[in-house]
């Protein structure tokens, strides 16, 4: 079980799966007024950062089950290196239909929310594991604003516009699942810079090592073509934040 091979070597040196930085995790952590032996469930965990660092800064207790095998395993390396062992597990799994044995004080998939067919589903999977009165996260893209046409919208590496919500109605939309967003922190430039950007220096230094390489021909083309799809597309129109929900 993995995930496809490529976002194993774009992203293998990311230590974050998505537009936040360690700042925006320290951001959230803080806003959600984590306490001591708080524990928190992760599906979807990549290399673990989010869940680590709360663990060495407020002392969490947590699971993250990710499917990628080179994720899982640096998330077990990070836990090591923060000394956070004992606090967090990480399990290489499929986090599709994954419910707790143990119910969570937050439930989170932060930028996976395809493990249940959306963000809706993604819900109701991480309820499953959610204490009553519990705190689900969901990280979820939005648009900035409209793109003025599809072919803009599959620049952002959506499959339509009707992929996501303006964030105004993003907020609504978790209202009408009956759910209170009570809180949200969004990524900024500096977040996406470092998630899209770092790709390309990885993705060089994997073609200098592997030229043979069967995915070489794939990597070459999105070296050559990222850079300014990012900067013409994704960079302009796309939004992500993470958002807070409690059942009404």
């Amino acid at each position: 079980m993995d995930i496809p091979r490529i976002f194993n070597i774009t992203e293998s040196a990311h230590r974050i799966h998505n537009p936040f930085t360690a700042e925006k995790f320290a951001t959230l952590g803080a806003a959600l007024r984590l306490e001591e032996g708080a524990r928190v469930l992760d599906l979807g965990s990549g290399s673990g950062e989010m869940l680590c660092t709360w663990a060495r800064d407020y002392k969490i207790t947590g699971t993250g089950v990710d499917m990628s095998e080179l994720f899982s395993q640096q998330a077990k390396l990070r836990a090591e290196e923060l000394g956070v062992t004992d606090r967090v597990e990480f399990i290489h799994d499929d986090a599709t239909g994954y419910v707790s044995d143990k119910k969570a004080d937050i439930a989170a998939c932060v930028g996976a929310t395809w493990i249940g067919g959306g963000v809706a589903g993604t819900i109701e999977l991480l309820s499953k594991s959610l204490r009553p009165g519990g705190i689900n996260l969901i990280g979820e893209p939005y648009w900035l604003r409209l793109p003025l046409s599809e072919e803009i919208a599959k620049g952002c590496e959506a499959t339509s516009i009707a992929d996501f919500f303006l964030l105004p109605e993003l907020i609504a939309s978790f209202g009408e699942l009956g759910y209170d967003v009570v809180e949200m922190v969004l990524a900024d430039q500096q977040g996406w810079d470092r998630y899209e950007a770092a790709k390309w220096l990885t993705m060089r230094r994997w073609l200098e090592e592997n030229p043979t390489d069967e995915l070489a021909p794939e990597i070459r083309a999105r070296l050559s073509a990222e850079p300014k799809r990012y900067a013409a597309h994704t960079r302009k129109y796309l939004g992500w934040g993470v958002f807070a929900l409690m059942a009404r």
